[in-house]
Formats: C-alpha cells, structure tokens, sequence
C-alpha cells in the first residue's frame, strides 16, 4: 500500500526548541521531530504538549505554560501557513483531505491550574484542545508513579469542564485508580496517547488489558509510546530502578546524571516491539482502539531503526509483515486518533 500518513499523538518538540535552542525549520540537531522530518514521513496531525510540572518551574507553573503555547504557536507560524494549530474537528480532517498538516495544543499536567479546575477555559482560549490531569501527583489526580490516589474533586470538576468545553481527556500518566474514575464518569471517549500494553511490559506507565478494553468500549484510542522501558520488558526490567533513582526529590543532580547515562548505554529493543504490542492492544480491545503517539523528544531512547520522526514509514511494512490488513494499518496510522479528535473537537 502507499502511506497512509499519520496522526502522531504525542511529542515534547517545545522542549527542544525553546530551552535547547533547536531550530524547528532545520533537520539537525538533537531533535527527534522536525518540519521537515514531518513532511519526509507525512505527519499530517502532530500534538504537541506543552509539559509543565510544579518541581521544575514552582510558582511560575501558569507562565511557563503560557511560554510554551507561544513557542508551539510560533512554530507553526514559521512554516509559512503549512502547519496551522487546529481548534476544531474539521480543521484535523481537512489535514487530511489537501489541507494544511494540523498541530493540537495539548497540556502535559494541569499543574498550571493551580489548584482550580476553571483555569482550564483560560487554557482552552489559548488554543488548548487536549489534556494529562497529572503527570505527578497534583491537586487533580494521582498518576503512575506516584501514590496511585484517584481524581480529587477539582479532577472530577476538571473532567466535566473538558467534557463541556470539547477537550480531549488523555489519560497517559494517570494511576490506576484515576483511570478507573475517567471511565466511570466519562460521556465522550478518552484516549491513552502515550502508553503501551502491560501484559507485554510491566512498567505501571502502561495499561493492563481491563483497562485496554475499558478504553476500547468508550470509543477511546492508545498510542503506542516508543519508549523502551514501555515496549520491552527485558529493558524495562534494567532500567526501571535507574529510572525511578531520576524521580526521587533528595537525589542530588550528578547521581540523576548519572543514572540517565547508564539508562542510555542499555541496548536497544528491537523494533518488533512496536508491532507486538500494535498486534496485543487490537487482540485486546479492536482495531479500531491502537494509534501512535511516539512521545518523541519526550524520550532520550528509541528501538533500533527509529531514530527521527522520519522513520514513522518504516511503521506501515512492519505492520503489514505482522499481518495487518491496508485498512488496519490506515486505522493505526490515523484514522483511529482522527476519529477521536475531530468528534470531541467537532465544536471547537
């Protein structure tokens, strides 16, 4: 089959380009995701998020995310009208259909709310069309590396804003029990943009297969991350403690330092993983419940042969050689996140 193009549900590009001075026009550097790249393997929708945790940026949380919605924005503008951010569901389909590739401003942790729920229609006038409630515990929710708490009442209060307002809930980072409340109280489908298969690998950052099937039933989607501690579980099973030594508050910043660089010399997983846990997730929940969101720029690691955004063609003969149907691999690559998006952002 041709390529299909994609829909990339998460990257950390901001990043880069506004603290590492990476020139989002320009291929070079240590990017992951670049315009160029996307045009080379025909990203058509990118969210972008816009990550901001209390611990990094404390009392200042609510102007870094205004800082890094600027510089996405920016982004888009120096394409010359070739990447425009999108803030309704037409506008993602119309990227699609001949239109300009589509960015979706997403917000990676709701600690620039401060502890209010409200302060969510501020975000949405900046642009803001998808949400995390946490990627550390906050006032919102508990997470996956955290103390596994559920919704707080401003998160519940959080979910009905997004619900009313035509925001995407994204449930990646969340605790088990947060999960368990986003789908109980839920009206419009959610999705995992960054999270892989637990039964495959054990990290808690990823869903059991209750949950995949949770998803599923709501009309949700997971993408699958590119991080190898969420793909292989051999990887996992070396790095998870260097991992959680970067978490903990009193580690001074040489021993963090440290337990990075030996994180980056494991070798890395082979790209089947990216198939396999493709292949359980449709086994678990339906073809119509597996997408991508690479979380790129997130990650300082990547399976053999991924490398850049580039490489995202790589993804339709490897599903293909796994046994996918064009019309399920069309679904993976796209239209699956589309379908989501463009209904909860229909009145955007």
């Amino acid at each position: 089959m041709g390529r299909p193009g994609f829909f990339d549900a998460h990257c950390d590009t901001v990043m880069k380009v506004l603290d590492g001075g990476e020139q989002f026009l320009l291929p070079e550097g240590s990017k992951h995701v670049s315009f160029p790249g996307m045009v080379a393997a025909d990203i058509r929708v990118q969210v972008f998020a816009c990550y901001v945790l209390s611990a990094h940026f404390p009392g200042r949380e609510y102007e870094r995310a205004c800082q890094m919605i600027g510089a996405v924005k920016e982004m888009a503008r120096s394409t010359q009208g070739a990447l425009q951010i999108a803030l309704s569901g037409d506008e993602l389909v119309q990227a699609f259909n001949g239109g300009p590739r589509a960015g979706i401003l997403s917000l990676e942790g709701a600690d620039p709310l401060g502890d209010r729920a409200e302060t969510i229609r501020e975000f949405y006038g900046q642009g803001i069309r998808s949400l995390i409630f946490a990627w550390q515990d906050n006032a919102f929710s508990g997470t996956a590396f955290g103390s596994n708490t559920p919704l707080t009442k401003q998160g519940r209060r959080l979910l009905g804003l997004c619900e009313e307002l035509g925001i995407v809930v994204d449930v990646s980072h969340l605790s088990d029990l947060a999960f368990e409340e986003v789908a109980q109280l839920s009206d419009a489908p959610f999705v995992a943009t960054h999270s892989n298969c637990r039964a495959l690998c054990p990290s808690p950052r990823n869903l059991t297969d209750d949950m995949i099937r949770t998803l599923a039933d709501q009309g949700g989607v997971i993408g699958i991350n590119l991080a190898p501690a969420f793909l292989d579980p051999a990887y996992y099973g070396e790095a998870s403690t260097l991992f959680e030594k970067t978490l903990q508050k009193n580690l001074a910043d040489a021993e963090k330092d440290r337990a990075r660089i030996q994180m980056r010399a494991i070798p890395r997983p082979s790209i089947n993983w990216i198939a396999r846990h493709t292949l359980h997730a449709m086994n678990v929940g339906g073809e119509d419940c597996i997408g991508f969101g690479g979380d790129l720029d997130g990650i300082t690691q990547t399976p053999e042969g991924i490398d850049s955004v580039t490489d995202y063609a790589k993804f339709v003969p490897l599903l293909g050689e796994a046994g996918l149907s064009d019309k399920q691999i069309e679904k993976v690559c796209y239209r699956n996140f589309l379908r989501v998006f463009s209904t909860v952002l229909a009145t955007g």
